[in-house]
């Protein structure tokens, strides 16, 4: 019994089939299908800027900080600026240049025998050139603090001060990718019909003085 019915299943099936295939009924997928993930920022990918990321200038007293924050730049760049960096220059459309004004640490909070709180505070210019031509198209100064605790252990404040100074770093290096960023959505909007024209690509866009400010470093367990 179950057999015949099974049987009987089939008939009906294979039936169905061949009425819609008789009606002219087709079942057809069309086109790539679905992409997961990164589709169209492979393609802003392909049409972007290609930019070089030259080791920045230090003209602090700190030392050895040039190539941590040439790191930090190139990271952010590479993550959410617009462009695509490259290593060589003669492959690049783009020269990212910057320089190390300051890194001041002063006293923000103490008594009268030590000081309990200190804040680094740090100043970064940086431009970007055409490659071709060496025309400034954009500049931005950014400043960015971190504050830190100070301990009665020489040493650590060292260490602790080494960390406000990096995440001081980290902050200028987000804040000018974001700024580049906007600089390229703005030059690259086409104007509407009778609207105004956006400013040139090629054209300067000198910006004010950014700041940013992180939270305490507080002194870590030795």
């Amino acid at each position: 019994m179950v057999a015949t019915k099974s049987l009987q299943v089939y008939v009906v099936c294979g039936a169905l089939t061949v009425i819609l295939a008789g009606c002219g009924y087709q079942f057809r997928v069309e086109g790539t299908g679905p992409t997961i993930g990164g589709a169209s920022d492979a393609g802003n990918q392909a049409t972007a800027p290609r930019m070089v990321i030259q080791f920045f200038e230090n003209k602090s007293f700190e030392p050895n900080l040039e190539h941590k924050y040439t790191n930090y730049v190139r990271h952010e760049f590479s993550a959410g600026s617009g462009a695509r960096i490259v290593p060589r220059l003669e492959d690049a459309d783009l020269v990212l240049k910057g320089s190390i004004l300051s890194v001041s640490i002063p006293t923000i909070a103490f008594s009268q025998s030590i000081t309990l709180e200190s804040r680094v505070t740090v100043t970064v210019t940086a431009k970007v050139e055409e490659a071709r031509t060496g025309k400034v198209i954009w500049a931005q100064t950014a400043t960015a603090s971190s504050e830190f605790f100070v301990t009665n252990d020489l040493q650590f404040n060292r260490v602790l001060q080494t960390r406000a100074v990096e995440q001081a770093g980290r902050l200028i290096a987000e804040d000018l990718a974001t700024q580049f960023l906007n600089h390229l959505e703005r030059t690259q909007t086409r104007p509407s019909a009778g609207g105004p024209a956006p400013a040139s690509a090629s054209g300067s866009t000198d910006g004010p003085t950014r700041s940013s400010e992180s939270g305490r470093n507080g002194p870590a367990a030795k």
